[in-house]
């Protein structure tokens, strides 16, 4: 699927939009989401991340710009509805950081980690909504398959885990910094596209809707290093993958949300591996 096509597509119709409260994807989806999940060169990947941290670190490397995408998909589809998974990846220990590195070395490592986080999104078929401090806010269009956009969803979570571990850790140790960690949350519901503004091409485009909401209270209780998946994104989850997964036991009552369509306490998943 690509994302030329994804700017085209219709609203979900009352039909398809029921089909999020079933326990398990539908046939369609799970053959399609068999056949179309993105591949991603995971090897690739991470020797790229490397190259990119490392020339950051020792050159100032400017990265090219990932956020277009999603300006000019918003942009065409202002006021337009579409079911999404959103996701939120946030970096854990940035004020540690701030203490203790000088500001030039801390902002190369913040730029460097949230526009790997944005790549990485961008490789498994995702949009780059924005940048929020040390936060990466990513979205996936599943209003034609909610599976695949879950499946890749998931895909991109654990890519990030990989890329943070493997890619970034590795060069930051070699300059004896300390090694990064991330909370990742995701949500899956409907959003609608806003513009703030009356000019097309200027004014700020951005999304609303629950999900936005909801993936980032989840990313905030998430334990470093930790996926945490809401229980429609879960739903939409390849059966396979939904194995992955274990529902979270809240302890204290740090975790109130209520499902809007059964006003029980809103499930949330952990992935195991």
């Amino acid at each position: 699927m690509s994302k030329s096509n994804e700017s085209d597509k219709p609203q979900m119709s009352q039909k398809d939009t029921a089909s999020k409260d079933e326990s398990n994807p539908n046939v369609l989806d799970v053959l399609l989401g068999k056949s179309e999940q993105k591949i991603v060169d995971f090897d690739s990947m991470i020797l790229e991340t490397q190259k990119r941290v490392w020339g950051a670190l020792k050159q100032g490397y400017e990265y090219v710009g990932i956020t277009d995408d999603s300006e000019k998909f918003l942009r065409k589809n202002v006021f337009a509805k579409f079911d999404m998974i959103a996701l939120y990846v946030d970096l854990v220990g940035s004020t540690t950081m701030t203490l203790e590195l000088p500001e030039e070395k801390l902002a190369i490592i913040i730029s460097s980690f949230a526009q790997e986080m944005a790549s990485v999104i961008n490789l498994h078929s995702g949009y780059v909504l924005k940048f929020v401090g040390d936060a990466v806010i990513g979205y996936f269009v599943a209003s034609n398959n909610g599976l695949l956009a879950a499946d890749n969803a998931l895909s991109c979570a654990k890519s990030m885990l990989a890329v943070i571990q493997k890619g970034i850790n590795p060069i930051l140790n070699q300059y004896d910094y300390p090694d990064l960690m991330v909370k990742i949350g995701a949500d899956f519901g409907q959003s609608i596209v806003v513009r703030y503004g009356s000019n097309p091409d200027v004014s700020h485009v951005d999304l609303m809707g629950p999900a936005m909401n909801i993936a980032s209270k989840i990313q905030s209780l998430a334990k470093p290093n930790q996926i945490l998946f809401g229980d429609d994104v879960y739903r939409k989850l390849h059966p396979n993958n939904q194995n992955l997964f274990k529902e979270v036991a809240w302890k204290n009552n740090e975790w109130k949300y209520r499902s809007r369509l059964s006003g029980e306490i809103y499930k949330v998943y952990e992935y195991v591996g």
